[in-house]
């Protein structure tokens, strides 16, 4: 299982739309599409789980495409960053 991250997508997007767009490669297994606390629209950026095979090939079919008027960037998610850098 790998996550990926999404990136750029416009504030109207929603699980729904971005789950039928990944559903394209493979089975999604969870999407959580980053909200604004207060408006909760999108805030550009979602995180999707899916099949490794499966997440290679939406990336290299998603990444640099056009979703709703964005251009969308879709990687590997590379985890939590804590800022620290090496000594």
């Amino acid at each position: 299982m790998l996550t990926l991250f999404v990136r750029n997508l416009p504030p109207t997007t929603t699980e729904t739309n971005l789950t039928e767009l990944f559903s394209h490669y493979g089975k999604v297994f969870d999407l959580k599409v980053s909200r604004d606390l207060f408006t909760g629209k999108a805030r550009g950026t979602a995180s999707v789980n899916m099949e490794g095979h499966e997440a290679r090939q939406a990336i290299a079919g998603l990444d640099g495409s056009d979703f709703n008027g964005n251009t969308i960037y879709v990687a590997l998610d590379k985890g939590p960053r804590n800022g620290r850098g090496r000594r």
